[in-house]
């Protein structure tokens, strides 16, 4: 009678915060308790070719309080799906005891994690969409999450380590940590991007930028304020877990490296472990995550704020980071960078026009000298109000549009960067 109560008690405490749909058309198709800390959830996207499926890892003792928990974006490989971390890794006996929130997403069997281009046709699979778009709101929705930046982490293997890194680098103000198991976390690596798709990304002579947009090695100035963690073997056997020699370990070991180079000629912390012979199979994977757990957790314990400084850089010809808003009017896609410097101003580098809202820097309807300083003519003096909300609003003219698409043959892609300094007026 008393389990009876308990599962009663705790069925109604995870409907109590089950929205019938979310923006974006995700809906919530049935949802199975499959043991005391285990969720299944069935649900519907337009992002997604039929239903997709979740699992969801609930800390001890979840139904019978009211405390709120950081969630752990857990991300499975390749020729696997949300089942593999628990059903192969072992992440429910890893986590127990543990204070969080562990979510395990479907995304395909390969191709996961992007936005695929399907001959410039786009709509689904659109995993980006889904899982941060959708899934993230729904979840933060559905439990009781910490539901800020401090408060999530992604973590994942091989093409899940690409989606961790990918993520973090394209959404770094969505996450506090991001770790990489024997990651696939350089799509510019010549055996990686040999095995995708042109479903995926397009053909590479005409839209190698689609798959630069996404690269974690391209976005790595993006990645500088979070906790990184980069694990890996190098393949060859005699390693402590068995296995080897295995070719695909290799692989992800250079991409891993290229990562970790890029890092540290960038100035960002991370912690590399290349653990040297081991190979491509879970049971290294499970070591990794019980190895990484206690530094996900110090970073939920520091939390993390929005820093009044960094830089962006995206394909994406409309934004959003860290408070401030771009949008890019340009005649081709290529890469922009957003370079902010808070109250003291910004730069952004890129061609066209571009159209900038602020973050919060400044009292209402404060005014402030905005200096503008092109790549050509000379500076621009500009007094600008803050609007209600403490925002300045600006329309920049970087440059003369680039008329081909970066990184076509023939494409000579020129960016120009815009200086802004801000001086509040007496």
């Amino acid at each position: 009678m008393g389990a009876l109560r308990t599962a009663i008690v705790a069925t109604a405490t995870w409907l109590l915060f089950a929205p019938a749909a979310d923006a974006g058309g995700l809906r919530l198709v049935s949802q199975q308790r499959l043991d005391d800390r285990m969720l299944e959830l069935t649900l519907r996207t337009p992002a997604a070719s039929g239903p997709t499926k979740v699992r969801v890892l609930l800390p001890s003792g979840y139904a019978r309080g009211t405390r709120r928990y950081p969630v752990l974006y857990l991300l499975h490989g390749a020729v696997d799906d949300y089942r593999s971390w628990t059903d192969k890794g072992d992440a429910e006996a890893l986590t127990a005891g543990r204070p969080l929130i562990v979510v395990m997403p479907d995304s395909g069997l390969g191709g996961g994690y992007v936005n695929w281009w399907n001959g410039g046709l786009r709509g689904p699979p659109a995993w980006e969409t889904y899982h941060v778009r959708q899934l993230i709101p729904f979840v933060d929705r559905r439990f009781r999450t910490v539901a800020r930046r401090g408060g999530r982490a992604v973590a994942g293997l091989s093409m899940g380590g690409f989606g961790a890194m990918s993520y973090a680098a394209r959404h770094p103000d969505l996450f506090t940590a991001a770790a990489a198991f024997s990651g696939a976390v350089d799509t510019g690596n010549a055996a990686i991007r040999a095995v995708t798709s042109d479903v995926v990304y397009g053909p590479r002579d005409t839209q190698q930028v689609r798959q630069r947009g996404s690269n974690p090695v391209d976005l790595a100035p993006n990645l500088r304020g979070l906790q990184l963690t980069l694990r890996t073997g190098d393949g060859r056997a005699g390693g402590p877990l068995g296995g080897g020699p295995d070719g695909v370990e290799a692989v992800v070991q250079g991409a891993s490296i290229t990562l970790h180079q890029r890092l540290r000629a960038l100035g960002i912390p991370h912690l590399w472990d290349d653990y040297g012979p081991g190979a491509h199979t879970w049971p290294y994977w499970r070591r990794d995550l019980q190895r990484t757990l206690p530094r996900l957790l110090a970073a939920f314990r520091r939390g993390a704020g929005t820093p009044a400084r960094f830089t962006y850089r995206a394909t994406a010809p409309r934004y959003r980071i860290y408070g401030w808003r771009v949008a890019v009017k340009r005649p081709a896609l290529e890469f922009s960078e957003l370079r902010s410097h808070g109250r003291r101003g910004f730069s952004l580098t890129g061609s066209g026009t571009a159209h900038v809202v602020s973050a919060r820097l400044f009292p209402a309807g404060k005014r402030v000298d905005v200096t503008a300083r092109f790549s050509f003519g000379k500076p621009r003096h500009t007094l600008v109000r803050a609007d209600p909300s403490g925002r300045l609003t600006l329309t920049l003219t970087l440059g003369p549009g680039n008329p081909a698409q970066q990184d076509t043959a023939g494409a000579r892609t020129t960016r120009y960067r815009t200086r802004v300094l801000f001086t509040p007026a007496p």
